[in-house]
């Protein structure tokens, strides 16, 4: 697994992103929750939030103080389509983690000799902050123009489920340690840790973020590190006279999610060109290995653009294909071209 893959903490898989197409509400908000439950960052935070709370009344003033905060940009950020670079918020909610564990060490007086700062000011603005990294998440599904703000509310209410249910488990095993003569020791080797651990969460997001951002100087097999296969970009010049085997039309509806598959033999190769009139989608090129029933798939090349081409190889028989993401209010045109040697897949458009 590369470091990206795995900075990449909150992105939704390719079948949660099919089945929230036809999942009411209620599916919005077990993923809400088990997003949140899978969110080692966010969870980090929590950690060390109510780490030397003892009392209710604290407790439920500084999570709720968290609470408003990223409610507030996930519905806010979502309805207004913000979309920040995923790794660069992450980079930050990792460094979030490491502010709070630094103030539980009595870190800035200690170390800077200064007071520290309100902390539930900075635990509200720092909620602020992971509600884009929660909102970004969310726009990566299909969300319904109709119920838009219902999609985010029941997404939101899964998330403060699972961050209860966290909650409780966080509480108990605090409470079991407070207990023992060794809690002073725990508490240092616990936050020490979270500082360590935040540190490197913001080095691999940084490593992720450089790689979206600085894409057009590296080739393909760093952007995408495909296992599977390999892409190679093809320059304008090779594409001018290209004859296609097949030019699809496809239409992403607003706020919806369609996918497109070829079924290529191993060692099979086909070449491809896509582009909208300029509109930019999220988009997911990706393979699945034929008769694989547990849902897996490798993704090739991952990213937000509005054109895309280059060749594959394969290196096993499969579907392989894109799934595109229309986060505008607006359908958006799709010309995907195709040639090679490759049977059309089942797409049913989801």
């Amino acid at each position: 697994m590369s470091i990206s893959n795995f900075a990449y903490a909150h992105g939704m898989s390719e079948a949660e992103k099919l089945s929230i197409i036809e999942g009411g509400n209620l599916r919005y908000m077990w993923l809400g929750a088990t997003h949140m439950l899978s969110g080692y960052d966010h969870l980090a935070f929590v950690f060390g939030i109510i780490f030397f709370l003892t009392s209710f009344r604290d407790i439920a003033k500084y999570v709720t103080a968290f609470t408003v905060g990223h409610s507030v940009t996930l519905i806010y950020a979502t309805l207004n389509e913000i979309q920040l670079n995923y790794f660069l918020i992450d980079a930050i909610i990792a460094l979030s983690v490491c502010y709070i564990a630094f103030a539980n060490i009595d870190g800035f007086r200690k170390y800077l000799n200064i007071n520290t700062p309100n902390m539930l000011v900075m635990i509200v603005v720092l909620g602020l902050i992971h509600g884009f990294g929660l909102s970004t998440r969310l726009q990566e599904l299909p969300l319904s123009e109709d119920e838009l703000l219902l999609n985010i509310i029941s997404f939101n209410v899964g998330i403060e489920l699972g961050q209860i249910s966290a909650l409780l488990v966080m509480l108990l095993l605090i409470a079991a340690w407070r207990k023992s003569d060794f809690f002073k020791t725990f508490s240092k080797i616990t936050n020490y840790g979270l500082i360590m651990a935040g540190g490197l969460l913001f080095l691999m997001q940084m490593h992720g973020y450089e790689h979206t951002v600085n894409a057009d100087e590296l080739n393909v097999s760093e952007v995408s590190t495909p296992k599977l296969s390999t892409v190679s970009e093809m320059s304008d010049s090779a594409t001018v006279d290209e004859k296609w085997r097949d030019t699809i039309n496809i239409v992403i509806p607003a706020r919806d999610g369609k996918e497109y598959k070829l079924m290529v033999n191993k060692d099979d190769a086909f070449t491809f060109k896509w582009e909208t009139s300029g509109e930019l989608l999220f988009f997911d090129f990706h393979g699945e290995l034929a008769g694989d029933t547990s849902g897996a798939f490798q993704s090739f090349e991952v990213g937000t653009k509005s054109e895309s081409s280059g060749s594959l190889t394969a290196i096993f028989t499969g579907t392989h294909g894109w799934y595109w993401k229309n986060n505008t209010s607006s359908p958006v045109a799709i010309t995907l071209k195709v040639k090679g040697d490759y049977t059309a897949a089942n797409n049913s458009g989801k």
